[in-house]
């Protein structure tokens, strides 16, 4: 019992002069706002807090647009349009389905309705009425009902479940309605996730996505969830599978990153061991991911997910010219891990921010040698 008490002790210390110890170590000075030696975000162009649009990882004006037409007219036609012009095998279709869905469930958790009020997310409803055989609404219904079971009730419970079971049937109709894309499969991933899917089960819907979509990362990274130590898998198996993906990944792929977001998802829940954020594990996952960033497209929709991670890794390396690099490149959008895993993303990914502004000019850096 001592020892328990002991233990308890060195880990409350840790948490209080861990932060200082960061910050010592990086030659960074604490100093309060406004004093002329305090490193302001703002000095490099970037938004201020609450200017942080938390919907989407990076632009995607049309959607924007888009989505702000039709929860302002609760007419579906605008979204129905857009999805049928975007192209099914890309990461954007995938990214725009988890919009449109998320949109009507906040909508619905915000207006439950009642009595004389129209529930939110009314236009959702409408849509799969009138156009049951659209399969851009068939897909996004699926995708609605998936986030409903998450957001509304607890794995293992027969709420969860018959939610789930109803996200199923969703997906297997939005798959009936357009047999080559790969998007009622990849939503339906998440499904085996919630409703426990032997892992042959799994293996077999996973087949279906490789052969419509084989270089699918969002599809990727909804699988890499089911094989993770806290879900079904284990720590190795998430490893081995990250790594066969990025091992295979075509030229220009952000596959490459995924070791980086298996070892995010493996992070300890305390972290005793010191330089954590420089082990071999970690930084052969940031050189991977950074070679991915370095050699994808520009407009990739993906990539914005993968410089936010690397954010997350850099700072906590105190690699600050490296995340500097990074920040530059998504500033204004933080609909992303890790900062949408916390109750206020903007405030998450803020403090990053200022850390890597703090560490950038502590060692020598300026508006001015930064490069955009």
């Amino acid at each position: 019992m001592e020892i328990l008490w002991v233990l308890m002790a060195l880990l409350m210390i840790g948490f209080a002069v861990g932060p200082i110890m960061m910050r010592r170590r990086a030659g960074i000075q604490q100093v309060a706002p406004g004093d002329p030696d305090a490193a302001d975000p703002a000095n490099y162009g970037f938004l201020r807090q609450e200017e942080l649009d938390i919907r989407m990882p990076g632009p995607d004006q049309d959607l924007l647009e888009v989505l702000d037409l039709v929860q302002r007219s609760q007419d579906y036609r605008a979204a129905s349009q857009l999805l049928a012009g975007t192209e099914a095998e890309g990461e954007r279709r995938w990214q725009r389905v988890q919009a449109f869905a998320g949109a009507a469930s906040l909508e619905l958790q915000q207006r439950p309705g009642g009595v004389s009020d129209t529930p939110g997310g009314q236009w959702l409803r409408v849509w799969r009425t009138e156009q049951p055989k659209d399969a851009g609404g068939a897909a996004v219904h699926a995708e609605f009902l998936v986030q409903q079971a998450w957001r509304t009730s607890s794995p293992g419970t027969d709420e969860f479940r018959i939610i789930m079971e109803e996200a199923r049937s969703a997906c297997g109709d939005a798959a009936l309605l357009a047999p080559g894309d790969p998007i009622p499969y990849i939503i339906e991933l998440s499904v085996a996730r919630g409703l426990a899917y032997s892992q042959p089960e799994f293996e077999k819907l996973w087949l279906k996505i490789l052969d419509r979509a084989p270089a699918h990362m969002g599809a990727h990274l909804a699988a890499l969830h089911y094989w993770c130590e806290k879900w079904h898998g284990s720590r190795e198996t998430a490893y081995s599978f990250a790594e066969a993906a990025a091992a295979r990944a075509p030229r220009g792929s952000l596959l490459a990153a995924m070791p980086l977001f298996a070892v995010f998802e493996h992070l300890p829940e305390v972290n005793l061991v010191s330089g954590f954020y420089q082990s071999e594990v970690v930084t052969k996952a940031v050189h991977g991911a950074l070679f991915a960033v370095h050699s994808a497209r520009a407009d990739d929709p993906m990539l914005a997910h993968v410089r936010h991670l690397l954010i997350f890794f850099l700072v906590r390396g105190e690699r600050w010219t490296e995340s500097m690099n990074q920040l530059v490149h998504v500033d204004g959008h933080v609909g992303a891990l890790p900062w949408t895993l916390t109750p206020d993303p903007a405030a998450d990914y803020a403090v990053y921010r200022a850390l890597s502004v703090a560490g950038y000019e502590a060692n020598g850096g300026s508006p001015a040698t930064l490069p955009h």
